[in-house]
């Protein structure tokens, strides 16, 4: 049987390499919509884990992930010859930064070489890693040339992951999918593939046009969330409250779109993508100052939040050194337990190099690791607000109790707004 037609009848057997917060909620769907399907990692724990049907993400719950292991329809293997099995395999590894803010594609290379090993028969291949435009040419399929035609003995496309954590809208079933092919024929059999479980399928003309249109839609947030940080910290220091000017822009029904300051972006993709783009545009010898520059203010942010604290401590005859501050929130994002790139850890370590006696409180987070020190999420009590010289509300999550923080503080730092603009304009004890 032809793959397009393994894949109508969803009886193609797909693999998934990379288990974490774009592979194993695509996993899940693509198992829920019919196929079998194999999850690959290196990590023998993340593999134990998902065979027991526990999850430790978010988006994916225990209980559908215990029901599709019992039914067979998706399991975890650490065994890459598995991968000859497969008809479909999409690549969902890690693409981090270097230390010198430079693309580290080792994940992706790794995956790429166990595809080559195990590449036989009509296959179709599909990057899903956020990365630079060329990636897939330059790094996939330059490997896999000698494996065969590409689009005639097998298929390569790039399609990049739109997984937002947390967001109980948008899923992947829902959120249009943009898919380019190496060739024509390689597009056509990655939207027949992917059209089997979302909504939308969008195709553009090259793997290039995918790749940099993962780049834009995050890039199109970092700018203007560096634009509306920079002018928080204007406002700031020219005694404007930022919050009531954003709620008065966004009355014009036209021309302007609302984004809203904080202490610093996190997450895999909005801190990364800029120097994935502004690296590749040297190889054209062009410079991205614009996007460049958005980078830096938002990479400044939990710096001008460490010196927000000092200042608020110091108008209340406090020193931050020795001081006690609670961090409410210390994931990237509200209602989600992911820590990577968080700006918390950075204002945390920030706090510490003052002399700060520092402790927070996340109700997704029991534990973190910051600067060598290893730190509890505490309870939010009472006990805990009053003993606190400041609180900084970080991270919004919903299920934390603003107003006993309100009423139990003496001190608040509110990086998110949390408590209303009204409150805060009324309220002595907030900075």
């Amino acid at each position: 049987m032809r793959l397009s037609d393994l894949i109508s009848s969803k009886k193609a057997k797909v693999g998934i390499i990379g288990l974490g917060y774009v592979g194993l909620p695509l996993a899940c769907t693509i198992a829920q919509a019919g196929f079998k399907v194999t999850g690959f990692d290196s990590s023998k724990e993340k593999v134990k884990t998902v065979n027991e049907g526990s999850s430790a993400i978010n988006d994916v719950s225990s209980e559908l992930l215990k029901n599709l292991i019992k039914r067979g329809k998706l399991s975890a293997t650490q065994d890459f010859d598995l991968l000859k099995e497969v008809d479909v395999v999409c690549i969902c590894v890690p693409t981090p930064l270097s230390i010198y803010k430079e693309p580290d594609l080792s994940y992706v290379e790794s995956a790429v070489k166990e595809v080559r090993r195990t590449l036989y028969g009509e296959k179709l291949i599909i990057l899903e890693s956020t990365t630079y435009p060329g990636t897939t040419r330059e790094k996939v399929l330059t490997r896999l040339k000698d494996k065969g035609k590409v689009g005639e003995d097998f298929f390569l496309a790039y399609s990049p992951e739109r997984v937002d954590p947390g967001n109980k809208k948008y899923t992947i079933e829902n959120t249009p999918k943009i898919v380019g092919g190496v060739t024509p024929r390689c597009t056509e059999i990655a939207v027949l593939f992917y059209s089997q479980f979302v909504k939308d399928v969008f195709p553009v003309s090259s793997p290039e046009s995918a790749e940099m249109t993962k780049l834009l839609e995050n890039i199109f947030r970092v700018v203007n969330i560096a634009l509306v940080n920079e002018l928080m910290m204007l406002c700031d220091r020219m005694g404007i409250d930022i919050w009531e000017v954003i709620e008065a822009a966004s009355t014009k029904p036209f021309g302007f779109m609302p984004f809203y300051p904080g202490p610093g972006i996190g997450g895999h993709c909005i801190p990364v993508d800029p120097f994935y783009l502004s690296w590749r545009a040297k190889a054209y010898n062009f410079p991205t100052e614009f996007i460049e520059l958005a980078g830096k203010v938002n990479e400044r942010m939990p710096y001008y939040v460490a010196e927000k604290a000092s200042e608020c401590l110091n108008e209340v005859g406090k020193s931050i050194k020795g001081s006690k501050v609670l961090v409410i929130g210390v994931a990237y994002k509200k209602d989600i337990s992911d820590t990577r790139e968080s700006p918390a850890l950075k204002i945390i370590e920030l706090l510490l190099e003052r002399g700060s006696n520092v402790s927070y409180h996340d109700p997704y987070i029991s534990k973190i690791k910051v600067s060598g020190e290893s730190f509890t999420s505490q309870n939010l009590s009472r006990e805990v607000l009053n003993s606190s010289d400041l609180v900084m509300i970080i991270t919004d999550h919903s299920n934390v109790d603003y107003e006993l923080i309100k009423d139990e503080a003496s001190l608040i730092l509110d990086m998110r707004n949390k408590l209303g603009r009204k409150d805060r304009g009324t309220l002595p004890f907030s900075c």
